[in-house]
């Protein structure tokens, strides 16, 4: 069901009228496109998947934005280009924060001095968090500590991706300035 040259088309624009069988014709014409798209990018089958199911959620949202007048493919290509350097990055972020758990072996049953210690500094984490201004909180909670992607945080938080991403910026520079880490960029 690859659909011919401008059956695609088609299909979004009776799609965007309202058929529904037209827009399962082209969900299901559009997928091995669309997973080809985000192989190119990422190698990992299930990282993969991923990013083709967050592309055609991001399908979905914007298919009254799609032009009929214009070819389909190109837009398509955009859209699954963009979910999969975002998972890219992602999980780029992730491993930074992480550290695989076989690195620790034996240390993890840390002395409860230890314990108490990452307590405490947990508590300051947290009490510095909560006193941030509103804006920066929230900026701060969708895109580090839920790791949503910009344009996720942004509908969520009603900030546009920029007010977003200067929010985010202050925030962590005042929690790296209130715990010590420096205000440096």
């Amino acid at each position: 069901m690859a659909g011919t040259e401008g059956e695609w088309e088609g299909w979004m624009a009776a799609a965007q009228a309202g058929d529904a069988r037209a827009y399962d014709r082209l969900l299901r014409a559009c997928l091995p496109f669309l997973r080809a798209v985000v192989r190119r990018r990422i190698l990992d089958p299930s990282e993969s998947e991923d990013a083709v199911q967050d592309a055609l959620l991001t399908i979905h949202q914007l298919r009254a934005a799609y032009e009929p007048a214009r070819p389909i493919r190109p837009w398509l290509a955009a859209i699954a280009e963009r979910r999969a350097i975002d998972r890219l990055r992602r999980h780029g972020r992730r491993q930074g924060r992480e550290t695989p758990i076989e690195t620790f072996g034996e240390t993890l049953a840390a002395p409860a001095a230890n314990m108490a210690e990452q307590r405490l500094e947990a508590a300051r984490l947290r009490e510095a968090v909560a006193e941030l201004p509103p804006a920066q909180r929230t900026a701060l909670v969708l895109a580090k500590l839920e790791d949503l992607s910009l344009a996720e945080a942004s509908a969520r938080s009603g900030m546009s991706v920029g007010a977003l991403k200067v929010a985010t910026h202050r925030a962590v520079k005042a929690l790296r300035k209130r715990l010590g880490g420096g205000a440096g960029d």
